[in-house]
């Protein structure tokens, strides 16, 4: 056991912790005459390695995620939801999620095709929910940050949001609630063209480029952000505002988090170097929850689709969500970390 343990502790520091990288990268600082230990030299070190290591975790998953999601196109997927039915169906929506693009923005189009195409109400939103909040590189980047533990029980509390979320959205028929041009489109049946492995292979680097290409402006300023934080703002701070003595951290985490437009790994360092400097683990998760669930330009594209109404109760559904996940995590830090 203890031997498992030693392998497993080597996968998450070295592998995907990338510590090596770390240590490397203050050791060629210090060289140069930059004390890590002090503010600039410390924060260099921080900026400088988390781009590294994040753009290479980035590129990885995307390449992963892309080639599995060459399995599921919008077609396929509609097909494999519309063999199921009551809860069971969400479950596979929410599952289906964690396959398909990262951010909020980019899993509109296709809950829109879904909807038109009649599936449940509270399946698409099931899948609208999973998609941008649990998808499979959460699982990996987490990981790297925060270990198993946390990743893991991540994962199945976002999956558990998607179909009670969705589930409840079911019940409360609101069929009414999505924009009449929707519930009555048409989509063409056109067959999947069954793609070759070198397709899948192109399909896939084709993604990791232009995910790369869109994300990196964003992952530089989440760096910097979380470069700032790490080694300029007194952890006296921010221990008052996010740390334990603050019961509404959580809440506060929760709605900064949700006006911001950006996917789970712009999010990572700056959710390290809170947790660093002593903000909570549920106040933690619940920005990042925040952040990739919910976001205005998606709110604004999903007004499109929907009435206030549904736009109102989908909106309350994930705020609620997070805000007692995060509760929960808090409840459950010390076990987890």
């Amino acid at each position: 056991m203890e031997t498992l343990k030693t392998i497993w502790d080597f996968f998450q520091n070295e592998i995907l912790g990338m510590a090596w990288l770390n240590r490397l990268i203050g050791s060629l600082l210090n060289a140069l005459g930059l004390d890590t230990n002090e503010k600039i030299g410390g924060s260099l070190q921080f900026f400088i390695y988390d781009m590294i290591k994040i753009m290479v975790l980035l590129g990885i998953l995307i390449f992963i995620i892309s080639y599995i999601q060459s399995y599921f196109p919008p077609e396929r997927t509609k097909k494999i939801l519309g063999r199921f039915h009551g809860i069971g169906a969400n479950i596979i929506a929410a599952l289906l999620g964690t396959v398909t693009p990262f951010c909020s923005c980019s899993s509109i189009p296709l809950f829109i095709g879904f909807t038109s195409a009649g599936l449940p109400l509270g399946v698409t939103f099931s899948f609208l929910i999973s998609s941008p909040m649990v998808d499979l590189g959460s699982l990996v980047f987490l990981m790297s940050i925060f270990g198993w533990k946390v990743a893991v029980v991540y994962v199945l509390l976002g999956l558990v949001i998607a179909v009670a979320g969705g589930t409840l959205i079911e019940k409360m028929h609101l069929e009414n609630q999505v924009e009449e041009y929707i519930r009555k489109g048409k989509q063409l049946d056109i067959p999947q063209e069954e793609l070759h492995f070198k397709d899948r292979i192109k399909y896939a680097f084709e993604q990791v480029c232009g995910t790369a290409k869109k994300v990196f402006p964003y992952v530089l300023l989440g760096v910097g952000i979380g470069a700032v934080i790490h080694n300029w703002i007194p952890e006296d701070f921010i221990i008052k505002a996010l740390g334990g003595n603050n019961p509404f951290g959580v809440i506060l985490a929760t709605i900064a988090g949700v006006p911001m437009y950006s996917d789970i790994f712009v999010t990572i360092p700056i959710a390290e170097a809170l947790l660093s400097k002593g903000a909570l683990l549920g106040v933690v998760l619940s920005f990042m929850m925040g952040v990739t669930t919910l976001s205005l330009p998606s709110l604004i594209m999903l007004r499109k689709a929907v009435k206030p109404k549904l736009l109102a109760i989908f909106t309350a559904i994930c705020v609620i969500g997070i805000i007692i996940t995060g509760y929960f995590f808090n409840l459950i830090q010390s076990i987890l970390i």
